[in-house]
């Protein structure tokens, strides 16, 4: 776990989502639709707090957590830098494996955008999940992220010298089997895990959720070359648009799921 800190010390997740956008604008456009009308959120694993911000934005009581302290730091200086921070109730370095410090039923949402990402244990993803059920109140929804296996051996056919050691058969047929991915390049993408896209329903729902929704983060505009993006976008802002609220559309079909390199499971908690 510590390379995965060093990498998150150093890495821009917020800028990434700024150059990467569709992704947010996805994930946002069905948080949104699932949020309760007011109440307190957890951003569990916030990263720099890109959704927890916009989630201040619209008047929510924000609670972010992140295992990497420079993280926590930079979301908390931009809470302040965005005049946010008095709808933030904290700022905490935390192991969402151990969300100790908080308390049951505590949240009328919950997100956990990065955290499933990282955890290569069995154990570790049950106990993550377990947390946020545990935090969450009962009938609050749920907006976990995840990585998609067949979209990684994709990438890894794709581009092999990039996702290294995935550039052998013999490995990439490993990773299909396992879902674990230890970049052989330092300082890059590394401890991950990828999941079967068909494991996450059962998976969550073995956890006490009832699944609401399946997102494709980046629907079928995973697809897109960088040509072929500039070829809608020299068509004007409004055929972008346009494009974009397709991509939105397409974005829970079950049958493409498989393309976006990010998933998002919704769910609601279960009464216990």
């Amino acid at each position: 776990m510590n390379k995965v800190m060093d990498y998150y010390s150093t890495f821009d997740e917020w800028g990434r989502l700024d150059r990467e956008p569709l992704e947010f604008q996805i994930n946002w456009h069905y948080i949104q639709k699932y949020l309760p009308e007011n109440g307190s959120i957890l951003d569990n694993g916030a990263g720099p707090g890109k959704y927890a911000m916009k989630l201040a934005e619209k008047g929510f009581q924000v609670t972010l957590t992140d295992l990497t302290p420079k993280l926590v730091k930079v979301a908390e200086n931009k809470a302040k830098e965005l005049e946010l921070f008095n709808q933030f109730n904290g700022f905490h370095i935390m192991d969402a494996k151990d969300l100790n410090s908080l308390k049951d039923k505590e949240f009328d949402a919950s997100l956990m955008m990065g955290p499933m990402y990282h955890l290569q244990n069995e154990q570790d993803r049950d106990a993550a999940v377990k947390e946020l059920y545990r935090v969450t109140k009962n009938e609050g929804v749920v907006f976990v992220a995840f990585m998609s296996r067949i979209r990684h051996a994709l990438s890894s056919l794709l581009h092999p010298e990039m996702w290294k050691p995935n550039n052998t058969i013999d490995n990439i047929e490993e990773f299909i089997a396992t879902g674990d991915f230890n970049h052989q390049d330092e300082g890059r993408f590394t401890g991950a895990y990828y999941f079967d896209i068909q494991e996450i329903n059962p998976f969550m729902e073995s956890n006490g959720f009832e699944t609401l929704s399946v997102v494709g983060s980046s629907s079928i505009g995973s697809l897109l070359s960088k040509e072929q993006w500039d070829y809608w976008t020299k068509k004007g802002q409004a055929e972008v648009e346009r494009l974009t609220e397709l991509l939105k559309k397409t974005a829970t079909d079950p049958y493409t799921l498989g393309v976006s390199s990010h998933l998002l499971y919704i769910g609601r908690k279960k009464d216990n």
